[in-house]
């Protein structure tokens, strides 16, 4: 089974990917991930994402779709379910993966647009902070350490980052360019009776239960 999430940033898809890759097995196809795996790998694509990426350009839609090509075409991973996770973004790069996939007598069974209220997205991001020792992550009101400034899975004491764009003003702007270059995927998928839709502001379990149900159809 092959599966599009969509939603703005902080809409929870990596959360959500994470969780169907431990419980389902499928293979998450994160754009960043793949990006960074090939720029250390050595290859002839690694050597063209490098290139882009070390002279602060934008990297292509045609590199993207290389990647993700080459990961559908691993044998190793023959028989595994895809989770596209910020990929596609745009009309084009929808036909293009959907050009892809075909090539390869695949389909796409679901898009999942994890829709959220931008006041509360924004409530929600701003209050993140990470332990930057192990990685865990915490909010301001939903999820505050037990002790203050210790973090309760590693115990390292003020060892806590918050990233440079989850402020409000940067957060609208991402939401911005969300909308205006994401959302037209909404109709588009949903002309093609693939679309499907969850409530992403609701809690981890309740949108895995959410997901689990349109899998499972």
């Amino acid at each position: 089974m092959n599966i599009i999430l969509l939603g703005p940033p902080g809409a929870g898809k990596g959360t959500q990917s994470h969780r169907l890759v431990a419980e389902r097995d499928m293979i998450q196809l994160s754009t960043g991930d793949m990006l960074r795996a090939a720029r250390s790998s050595g290859t002839a694509m690694g050597k063209r994402v490098a290139a882009v990426m070390d002279a602060g350009n934008l990297v292509t839609d045609e590199i993207v779709i290389g990647l993700i090509d080459e990961q559908l075409s691993n044998p190793a991973l023959d028989g595994k379910g895809f989770i596209f996770d910020g990929f596609p973004r745009t009309l084009a790069q929808a036909d293009a993966l959907g050009a892809l996939l075909d090539s390869k007598g695949l389909k796409l069974h679901h898009v999942i647009e994890m829709r959220v209220d931008d006041d509360a997205l924004v409530a929600r991001i701003t209050g993140r902070f990470t332990c930057s020792n192990c990685g865990a992550v915490y909010h301001d009101e939903t999820k505050p350490t037990k002790k203050h400034n210790v973090c309760d899975n590693c115990g390292a004491v003020e060892q806590f980052t918050r990233r440079k764009d989850d402020n409000e003003d940067s957060l609208r702007t991402r939401l911005l360019a969300y909308y205006r270059d994401t959302s037209p995927l909404i109709g588009y998928y949903y002309a093609k009776g693939l679309l499907d839709r969850v409530d992403g502001l609701g809690s981890i379990d309740a949108v895995a239960g959410e997901i689990d149900e349109i899998l499972t159809r």
